[in-house]
């Protein structure tokens, strides 16, 4: 398989703290990836490693196998690293499409020279955008709630909204921090079959998930950490399987 994205003895430590250990990840091109471990193993934390939240102390960040460790966060997510957050961060004062127009990876109407000498360029891509955003809240099934405002929505809704606002970042790397965390339902199988689908088109796909169900479903690779290190990469089976890990996750 091809490798998307790769770590290389990234480390990062806050203090006395440290939150990444010569961590070395590996996520191949239309993998999805289970990153499980109990709260406080580092998983958010090296999460904002990869997409630039946070700057290593030491190690390397590789993507398609060019260093990024020196690109900024938002040159990051240009280059095709797409996440969502736990709280999702949501502009919860703008509508729902709205919150999707902002995310696509490059956008002319950011340039003001482009805005004042390529109107026809501008106004295409805004189209292309409005589309796109469109296309992909009917994926979800939520196409109706495009005016509505995000804070009037369900919190299911918004759960999927924030993965919908992600996908709209069309690179090769999608981060996915605790997407199921409060979402059941008819949400929960949205949530999981659009996974499946980005995947299936080549994506590198790494989910943070305390629903070792929903890992077990989707992924036929998991890796283990805590404090800051990665304990055990293998099959998911194998990993509920180790009464050690079992121990450290679950405290029995």
């Amino acid at each position: 398989m091809t490798a998307v994205l790769r770590t290389e003895d990234l480390c990062k430590r806050f203090g006395g703290i440290v939150v990444s250990d010569s961590v070395n990840l590996t996520i191949d091109r239309g993998e999805i990836l289970g990153l499980i471990g109990p709260n406080g193993a580092g998983k958010t934390s090296l999460f904002n490693l990869i997409s630039g939240v946070l700057r290593p102390d030491s190690g390397s960040i590789y993507l398609n196998g060019e260093a990024i460790d020196a690109a900024a966060l938002y040159r990051r997510a240009r280059l095709g690293i797409a996440r969502t957050w736990q709280n999702m961060l949501l502009f919860r004062t703008m509508t729902v499409l709205e919150n999707l127009l902002i995310a696509p990876r490059s956008y002319p109407g950011e340039s003001i020279l482009r805005v004042a000498f390529a109107r026809a360029a501008v106004r295409e891509a805004e189209r292309h955008a409005r589309d796109r955003a469109m296309t992909t809240l009917a994926r979800m099934g939520l196409e109706q709630t495009a005016s509505e405002m995000v804070v009037d929505l369900p919190f299911g809704q918004q759960k999927l909204i924030g993965l919908a606002r992600t996908l709209m970042n069309d690179g090769p790397v999608l981060l996915l921090d605790e997407p199921m965390a409060g979402v059941e339902g008819a949400a929960y199988e949205t949530m999981q079959r659009v996974v499946r689908e980005e995947a299936e088109a080549g994506r590198a796909v790494c989910v943070v998930e305390h629903n070792v169900s929903f890992i077990r479903d989707l992924c036929s690779r998991a890796v283990f950490m805590a404090n800051g290190k990665i304990l055990q990469d293998g099959t998911v089976a194998e990993l509920i399987a180790s009464s050690a890990l079992t121990e450290l996750y679950f405290g029995v």
